[in-house]
């Protein structure tokens, strides 16, 4: 029988895994283009956080440890990712009709999502951590 901890498993698995992806790029393609786009707002050294948002916090979220700290550092990135990248995007539409930013909100909204229900049974931390 699935119960609130199954659904949680998936929740995070499906949130760390997907976003462990984006990180795995950036790992072996370079975060060159982020790293030109930060410092033309003065913040260059800020773009290397990106492995922190794509890398690290996805391997908490994924192992639930940590969990809702991963969670927050994986919705700060999307947030950051969306007022550097995508702003101008806000409130466009694709040309078949979907919002421009879906991949960046499902993120964000799912990020937040893990950090209000936390890890639940189903790892490494275990129901009792604060942060998970």
């Amino acid at each position: 029988m699935l119960t609130e901890d199954h659904g949680k498993l998936i929740l995070r698995l499906m949130v760390g895994v997907l976003m462990l992806f984006h990180g795995i790029d950036k790992v072996t393609g370079g975060i060159e283009g982020i790293v030109t786009r930060f410092e033309g707002l003065g913040m260059g050294p800020v773009a290397y956080l990106v492995y922190v948002g794509e890398v690290l916090a996805p391997l908490l979220v994924i192992a639930g440890h940590w969990t809702r700290l991963g969670a927050f550092l994986i919705a700060g990135n999307m947030v950051v990712a969306i007022l550097v990248a995508h702003v101008g995007d806000l409130w466009a539409l694709t040309p078949n009709g979907g919002y421009r930013l879906e991949l960046q909100m499902f993120f964000l909204f799912s990020a937040v999502a893990v950090m209000v229900f936390g890890a639940g049974r189903f790892s490494v931390g275990g129901r009792g951590g604060k942060w998970n």
